[in-house]
């Protein structure tokens, strides 16, 4: 995953027009569950089921966007989604759009959108309805699990620009009864459409009217249980621990505070080490003039070439160590202050 889709945990929202795309192939009962295992802030979940009467339930590793969640009228679970554990079968409609990347990197580790898959189909009841969004070329991976254990499947590519540039696919599919099984033939011809999908280049767009519509069965609500660690109530209490006082002594020890006047005045190369050592860091001044500094070390290298009697040219290469200070102000002004890069004389 690039590194910024790692910074938000892998979270790429669906463009609200998708979603009410999908609405138009579903078909709602008066009462049932449906539930998002990657929730986000929620919007394209909300939208998702706009005007329909529900049980929204969702799951969001992150605590700010699990609050947008919540604000939005979806029962919200904060916690890994892996952590999480639902009575099978007790959810009628599974919209999925899971972090598109490794478990822990490209080596003997598996994709996250068939992790997720794996670990929340089960929740959905036979006959249930499920709403997959990933990129096309991972649709390979899930080749087998969604022939094997789904129906009716349709494949859309989606056409909105954030959509384009995952290029992003949605999976409709409804899943099979338990005990309904297929030939190894339709299996292995399943897995063979499914694949050959994932690298076809035109695919058909998800548009505004739905060809048919899917019957979402109704339900019952469903309880959802976080077996994992509460990492952020840990987070507020650890420092009531005990322990952590103990620990925090060895690992995080105070800087010295230096105070007094020197003995004799300081020369440039006394300032220099204090500068680039931290010691002068901090917050100064009042009013419009109050700013942080923050000095260090810039290493520059000049070049120059010299030609001897004989035409021969030499190179040559100097370092030199120059002092940077940067400042920000109170009012938002940053300014940077270094010596300028000169040429040996």
């Amino acid at each position: 995953m690039r590194p910024q889709g790692q910074t938000k945990l892998g979270f790429f929202r669906l463009p609200v027009a998708e979603a009410r795309r999908l609405k138009n192939w579903l078909n709602f009962p008066e009462r049932f569950s449906a539930l998002d295992p990657c929730v986000g802030d929620g919007v394209a979940f909300t939208h998702l089921l706009h005007g329909v009467t529900a049980h929204r339930y969702g799951i969001e590793i992150d605590a700010n966007r699990a609050e947008q969640a919540r604000a939005l009228g979806i029962e919200t679970l904060q916690a890994n989604a892996m952590d999480v554990r639902c009575p099978a079968e007790a959810v009628s409609l599974l919209y999925l759009n899971p972090p598109y990347d490794w478990e822990t990197g490209e080596s003997n580790n598996q994709r996250l959108e068939l992790v997720f898959l794996e670990h929340s189909y089960r929740w959905l009841k036979a006959a249930g309805v499920l709403l997959l969004v990933i990129p096309q070329q991972r649709l390979a991976k899930c080749a087998r699990l969604l022939s094997e254990h789904f129906t009716d499947l349709r494949v859309f590519r989606l056409g909105e620009p954030a959509c384009v540039q995952y290029k992003q696919i949605v999976v409709l599919a409804t899943r099979r009864k338990r005990h309904s099984r297929v030939t190894d033939a339709v299996l292995l011809d399943g897995v063979r459409y499914l694949e050959a999908l994932a690298t076809k280049t035109e695919l058909e767009s998800l548009g505004d009217t739905a060809e048919v519509r899917y019957e979402v069965p109704a339900s019952e609500p469903a309880v959802l249980t976080n077996m994992g660690i509460p990492l952020d109530e840990v987070e507020d209490l650890i420092l009531e621990s005990a322990a952590y006082r103990q620990a925090s002594r060895m690992l995080l020890p105070k800087l010295n505070e230096v105070r007094g006047r020197p003995l004799t005045p300081l020369h440039g190369g006394h300032v220099g080490l204090l500068c680039t050592a931290g010691m002068l860091n901090g917050v100064f001044g009042e009013g419009e003039d109050r700013h942080m500094a923050h000095w260090r070390s810039v290493k520059f290298t000049a070049h120059w070439e010299e030609e001897e009697e004989d035409g021969t040219k030499i190179l040559h290469d100097r370092e030199r160590f120059s002092h940077e200070l940067t400042l920000v102000f109170a009012n938002g002004k940053t300014q940077v202050l270094t010596h300028e890069k000169k040429e040996p004389e």
